[in-house]
């Protein structure tokens, strides 16, 4: 990898610099940064770095990119004034060391910046500070503040009185036994403080019922309450002895045809770029647009439970080192990455991507009955993962690509569940041990996929099954055809999935055919889970428009990148994908993203206590008439 030096505010990059352009960003580079927007007023004892990203070039110059051409650096940085809470969104060139637009921010209608470290750090002193919370925890039982553990929650928006254009989170509290004792089993339920994070107050205290606190434990890592380790699972050894088959150049990853970019964003975490097979481009940009986790409680002291992890407290900061022999297996590879802190300061997380390859059985397999030939091929594939921790969630990314062209993103969900007082006979929540619940709640992610099947113009077909009466044609009535529907405009592209049909999504580039003649094809299965419960006129199904249609297709634009908008921190609603669409663009053999849903539907189990067992989501995107026969024929045996 390049070697980079730390410059002034006025130097600029050095001359010999050719970085590619969606090179991660460095510890140098966000120093250089800091002092650019420094340097421009835009910085003092009061400012904090909510977001700092790369500045994406548009496709077009990253696609005319080559080795050896100059780049022009450029990062997007969202300020927050922590004293008055003004907050800007600022486009910098640190290879110019100018500041290229500016734009303050109105929370009324723009939504408010990110939730930072500082915010959460601060609600304990704001909360324990307050005469009425303490009045409330003593009631119920609760003296011992220092084993109290308030936790700092998204306030979403619902125009509630006095609370326009404030910078707020709302919070529950847990206690604990002892400072060990794992505070998700003892929420304090019926009392939730809104805090105001600029004047550091609680401003309203919502005292709705005053419940018993779950007293059993949930110390899923004490050996006393778990007991011993079983004995019984022998040893499984993975081994590459020549070592991997793959290899990584500054980001770049070859493997088996396939060759792609890894990057790494504060707020989306894992993205890959430029994904091509046999130097045939198959997806420019691949990430996670949004996720957000609406609650199906509807209690005073709960209703406005509903989390973007992405775009309220950015799943890239979140993210976690990785274990050898625990989160990965085999002949590993991984990557650090930098991120930016608040102070504007890199800081690393070391091993926070992982690389190998995994055996996963058979790919092909024929014995025939008429010459004797026996054949079996093995399928493998090439994981890049990472993990990270929201609150009580853990999530996994992997990211797959298989020898045979198909692409698979699978999600894995763990952790602890948010968890409640249970009320018996509660229509919102499962006991999951005594009187101790956990609501129901949805995971909706939003993949966004810019998609370059063998170029840029691509179109999306709708493919689905389509039964036959009988009659004339079909005078058995065993007929059964496929139908493809050509989506034209944005306004066609938000579609929804059936599985009684087996629908999914074609994206083909209709001026490249194979050699029957047809168009060349990646399709998009779907795994259709339940879109957005809450009702069309919830608050949260105008914040979380993205959810309610598993598919969205949009005209490229280098600016539209979030499902649910810029900043969906106390947004009113109605950004993003909604606000997109609204131009009703062409989409047919045009520059085209894919936006899909997925994600889980999660009526908790007394099996996912005290710790969850992963929970899997997903979809995959496979070639279709992409290649003229089997890709895969020459696997060695």
């Amino acid at each position: 990898m390049s070697t980079q030096t730390t410059t002034q505010i006025g130097d600029g990059l050095p001359a010999g610099e050719r970085a590619h352009p969606l090179r991660r960003l460095n510890a140098d580079e966000l120093r250089r940064a800091k002092a650019v927007l420094a340097g421009h007023g835009l910085v003092d004892g009061q400012t904090r770095f909510t977001y700092v990203g790369l500045e994406e070039p548009p496709k077009q110059e990253v696609l005319a990119f080559r080795p050896g051409d100059a780049v022009d650096r450029r990062v997007r940085a969202i300020l927050l004034d922590a004293s008055s809470g003004a907050a800007t969104d600022v486009v910098a060139s640190l290879t110019r060391g100018e500041v290229d637009s500016r734009r303050d921010l109105d929370p009324v209608r723009d939504g408010q910046p990110p939730v930072i470290l500082s915010d959460l750090e601060a609600v304990d002193e704001i909360v324990k500070g307050d005469e009425g919370w303490r009045a409330a925890m003593a009631r119920r039982g609760v003296t011992n503040l220092d084993l109290v553990r308030p936790c700092p929650l998204s306030a979403g928006s619902f125009d509630l009185p006095g609370e326009r254009g404030r910078r707020m989170l709302r919070v529950l509290s847990f206690v604990q036994d002892h400072e060990r004792d794992h505070p998700w089993a003892h929420p304090v339920d019926g009392l939730v403080a809104y805090v105001d994070l600029i004047e550091r107050r609680v401003v309203e205290l919502i005292d709705a019922a005053e419940l018993p606190v779950p007293r059993e434990q949930g110390n899923f890592d004490d050996p006393a309450a778990v007991g011993p380790a079983r004995t019984t699972l022998k040893p499984i050894q993975i081994s590459q002895p020549e070592g991997p088959s793959f290899t990584i150049d500054d980001d770049e990853v070859a493997w088996e045809g396939w060759r792609l970019r890894i990057g790494f964003d504060a707020r989306e975490g894992l993205t890959l770029h430029q994904i091509s097979l046999w130097d045939r481009p198959v997806v420019y940009r691949a990430s996670i647009a949004e996720m957000v986790v609406p609650y199906a409680d509807p209690s005073p002291a709960r209703f406005w439970q509903n989390y973007f992890d992405a775009g309220e407290y950015l799943l890239g900061q979140q993210v976690n080192p990785l274990m050898l022999g625990c989160d990965c297996l085999g002949e590993i590879r991984y990557l650090d990455v930098v991120l930016p802190a608040e102070d504007g300061e890199p800081r690393e997380v070391p091993n926070a991507i992982c690389l190998h390859e995994e055996d996963t059985g058979v790919a092909w397999k024929h014995n025939d009955l008429f010459t004797g030939s026996a054949e079996t091929r093995r399928q493998r594939r090439l994981v890049i993962s990472t993990f990270l921790a929201i609150g009580n969630y853990d999530y996994g990314f992997y990211w797959y690509l298989y020898l045979d062209g198909t692409i698979e993103l699978e999600v894995k969900a763990t952790g602890v569940v948010f968890t409640s007082a249970y009320q018996p006979g509660s229509r919102w929540a499962t006991e999951v041990a005594p009187g101790l619940g956990a609501p129901y709640h949805q995971h909706m992610f939003s993949a966004r996929l810019d998609m370059t099947v063998d170029g840029v113009e691509n179109a999306v077909d709708e493919v689905e099954l389509e039964r036959l009466p009988m009659g004339p044609d079909n005078p058995h009535g065993n007929a059964f055809t496929r139908r493809a529907t050509r989506l034209a405009r944005e306004s066609e592209g938000a579609r929804v999935a059936d599985a009684s049909v087996g629908r999914s999504w074609h994206v083909v580039n209709p001026a490249r055919r194979n050699r029957f003649g047809q168009p060349v094809a990646y399709a998009l299965y779907p795994q259709g889970p339940p879109l957005l419960a809450a009702d069309p006129q919830a608050a949260i199904s105008r914040r979380a428009a993205f959810a309610t249609r598993h598919l969205w297709v949009t005209r490229y634009d280098p600016a539209q990148r979030y499902a649910a908008g810029d900043l969906p921190n106390q947004h009113p609603g109605g950004a993003g994908l909604p606000e997109y669409v609204a131009a009703d663009r062409e989409i047919d053999g045009r520059d085209i993203v894919l936006w899909h849903t997925f994600g889980m539907l999660h009526f908790p189990r007394p099996e996912d206590w005290p710790v969850m067992p992963v929970a899997h989501c997903g979809f995959s995107l496979r070639p279709v008439g992409f290649f003229d026969r089997n890709p895969i024929l020459d696997l060695p045996r």
